[in-house]
């Protein structure tokens, strides 16, 4: 009878040391996936827009847009921005035809741009199912696609996302730094960032633009930081094909880092959830055994 209470003993033992292991580890890759800064951020949704009208699934434009998917992964480990047309070779063209594009942040090395454009692919189709058109904008990277092509190259101001943050200034000197960083984004051709003293800020166009619609779009996308957020430390406009982002510095080292990132939140409770369930199946395992 001693030998097998003691052998339960050390058997009990041992499990609990493997589950409080095992809790360990979990925590321990939870804090990992929690603990990014800004240019690991690429991933944080923004904003998504879904047509209403769907296509049909087995359909030839079900197809195309596949290999529209496909396509756009496979491009984004080369470059930073591309556009297909993707089915405009068929007999019935104005049935299957996809055409889409994708484009990542200007800074990001070709992998983050591939990792990041995955995650939108991934995301895509659950956030828009069976949309005849779709755009999604994570922190790094868009994809778009449609089943009409007139939206490449075309001028497209509309807003698709606006952010201020709550913590406003009356500093006079952030004013000005501020305005001096937005005039110089302005200029961009493309992607551009640009600092002041302690204000910082960085925009970017569609790569399908030309010189004169970019300059239009950023002139746009600036005013409307100016009048939708006044005075906010930090603010984001992002329009139909170019946007635009200021913010005092440390303002997002600070704010979003805690608040921004809801994936990685939501993989740290997850994980957490499971580590406390490998504790109480095992502890639930002892206190079985040594009953019966």
């Amino acid at each position: 009878m001693k030998k097998m209470l003691r052998s339960l003993q050390v058997n009990s033992s041992y499990r609990i040391i493997v589950a409080l292991r095992l809790s360990s580890l979990l925590i321990f890759f939870s804090s990992v996936l929690g603990a990014r800064g800004y240019p690991s951020r690429a991933h944080i949704f923004i904003y998504a827009v879904c047509s209403q009208e769907k296509y049909q699934p087995n359909s030839p434009f079900e197809g195309n847009l596949n290999s529209f998917l496909s396509s756009v992964v496979s491009s984004s480990s080369e470059v930073t921005y591309n556009s297909f047309a993707i089915g405009n070779g068929s007999s019935t063209p104005q049935e299957g035809t996809v055409y889409g594009l994708y484009q990542c942040r200007g800074d990001l090395h070709p992998i983050d741009c591939s990792k990041c454009v995955g995650r939108s692919v991934n995301q895509i189709g659950l956030v828009c199912p069976n949309a005849l058109g779709a755009s999604l904008q994570l922190e790094g990277c868009l994809v778009r696609y449609e089943h009409s092509g007139d939206f490449l190259g075309k001028l497209d101001t509309s807003l698709r996302y606006k952010k201020c943050s709550k913590v406003v200034t009356s500093d006079v000197e952030f004013f000005r730094r501020r305005d001096d960083v937005l005039a110089d984004l302005e200029t961009a051709n493309g992607f551009r960032v640009s600092s002041s003293g302690l204000v910082q800020g960085f925009a970017q166009c569609l790569g399908d633009l030309s010189v004169s619609d970019c300059s239009s779009c950023l002139a746009d996308a600036v005013g409307k930081l100016k009048s939708l957020c006044g005075s906010a430390a930090a603010a984001d406009v992002f329009l139909g094909q170019c946007y635009a982002r200021y913010w005092a510095s440390g303002y997002y080292d600070e704010s979003d880092s805690s608040n921004n990132d809801q994936v990685g939140k939501s993989v740290a409770i997850i994980v957490g959830v499971f580590a406390g369930l490998a504790v109480l199946v095992v502890l639930l395992s002892i206190c079985k055994k040594a009953a019966g």
